[in-house]
């Protein structure tokens, strides 16, 4: 089916987002907190009553229901580029919000070449309209080049520093850790069916993208952040390929002040997983 670029860049959408405390903690277990039993700061995001809230949280919420949805992309051919989470304020561990989309851009690579779709959903407090975060979603569409969008004007990826990482941190994942994720929303069979993970050409199921983005996020705040991950404000990233439930995700770190970029990769297959890193640490913490 043809885009229709007009009325896609033009669409807007809202929805209403409710969570609960159970809800923080399956998405605190889903990226692999807690599986210590004796960290008392890990042990916070999934206590039964006003768990802390772990601050990459609002993306589990905000999965669907973006302009994008309706844009007519032929999904089989539609891969996950980027993601970019900005905090403005706290999150209860229980409440409501209001979720408004809109296309920022759409950038043609030429037939057969794809397309790059960007969308941004922003969050308020439910009541009272009180900012909460920023989310901005890159998708690239196999099928949709030759759309007819612009050509030039995407924004850059962020570069990362040309010296030695000033940390390197290994996060590993557990064998079931996309069994667990898909519990907060992302029921994609090819992160949980064998099957389906093989028609889309990958040996098995493969952890979700955005449990990988809170994992980085984790290895932010752990070594950047004194373990104070409402200091997080915020954080985007590339994803250039798959992680495997099980594998060890290699982190290379580099602080300049408030800013820390970074990559992933799994060295055990020497591949790089996640790109064009950038977060952005804050002084005071919100927890």
């Amino acid at each position: 089916m043809a885009i229709d670029l007009d009325s896609l860049l033009a669409a807007k959408t809202r929805r209403r987002l409710d969570w609960t405390e159970a809800d923080a903690v399956i998405y605190a277990h889903g990226i692999g907190l807690a599986t210590d039993p004796l960290d008392a700061v890990e042990l916070a995001y999934v206590q039964d009553e006003s768990p802390a809230i772990f601050p990459t949280f609002p993306v589990s919420l905000a999965l669907t229901g973006g302009p994008l949805a309706g844009a007519g992309l032929d999904m089989r051919q539609v891969l996950h580029g980027a993601h970019m989470l900005t905090l403005h304020g706290p999150m209860p561990s229980t409440g409501s919000a209001e979720m408004r989309g809109a296309m920022i851009g759409v950038w043609d690579k030429g037939l057969e070449k794809g397309a790059v779709f960007v969308e941004e959903k922003r969050l308020t407090l439910d009541p009272g309209g009180t900012p909460l975060a920023t989310i901005v979603t890159t998708v690239f569409g196999r099928a949709e080049g030759g759309c007819g969008a612009p050509r030039t004007g995407q924004p850059a990826p962020h570069p990362l520093p040309f010296r030695t990482p000033d940390a390197i941190v290994d996060m590993v994942t557990r064998a079931d850790q996309a069994l667990l994720y898909r519990l907060s929303g992302d029921r994609n069979p090819i992160h949980s069916d064998p099957v389906a993970a093989g028609r889309a050409g990958f040996p098995r199921p493969i952890l979700h993208g955005l449990c990988s983005f809170a994992i980085c996020a984790r290895a932010v705040t752990d070594n950047f952040a004194n373990r104070q991950a409402g200091r997080l404000r915020h954080i985007e990233a590339r994803f250039s390929g798959p992680v495997y439930p099980g594998e060890t995700i290699q982190m290379k770190l580099w602080q300049d002040d408030a800013t820390i970029s970074f990559e992933a990769g799994v060295r055990a297959r020497n591949a790089l997983v996640i790109t064009a890193g950038k977060a952005l640490i804050a002084s005071e913490t919100w927890l």
